[in-house]
């Protein structure tokens, strides 16, 4: 099962409450009041956010943390990757010769292309989008299948060749 951790998922909570509260830094103590999530949680995903600057953290009675870039600019695959890490869903996905059967794999060619179309779809989707409360333009078939996403067609069936 693909899935990002709790963490990451606080994280994005986090960096869309402050995408829209764009102004004045907000200390952890008032990002975990209104995002309900515990203020440990928040301080551990300010840090990490802020190491792989994508917040900037200000000292001082007026300090906190904020966006060091507008949420437009910010991407949801580099906000899962600050707080996951790469990416990766086999060992041979992120990076060729990180797995030994490589050489002998038939399929890892797929899971990196795979990967790279995941990563794509995450880095096409700005924290900006995430914070708007309308849907992503998707069409969706009478079987509930995806049939496009952002207007653009989604391929639903894999075909020998």
């Amino acid at each position: 099962m693909l899935r990002m951790s709790k963490l990451t998922d606080y994280g994005i909570v986090v960096m869309s409450h402050l995408a829209t509260e764009s102004g004045r830094p907000h200390t952890a103590a008032e990002l975990a009041l209104e995002t309900q999530v515990n203020q440990p949680t928040v301080s551990k995903i300010l840090k990490l956010l802020t190491r792989e600057g994508l917040l900037d953290s200000y000292r001082g009675a007026k300090g906190g943390y904020r966006l060091a870039r507008g949420a437009d600019a910010i991407s949801m695959a580099e906000i899962i990757d600050a707080l996951e890490g790469p990416i990766a869903i086999t060992e041979c996905s992120s990076e060729q010769g990180a797995c030994d059967q490589e050489p002998h794999c038939s399929v890892s060619s797929h899971w990196q292309w795979i990967n790279r179309t995941i990563h794509k779809a995450l880095d096409d989707v700005s924290l900006a989008e995430m914070t708007q409360a309308t849907q992503p333009r998707m069409s969706i078939d009478p079987h509930g299948t995806l049939q496009s996403f952002r207007g653009i067609p989604v391929r639903t069936t894999v075909t020998a060749g």
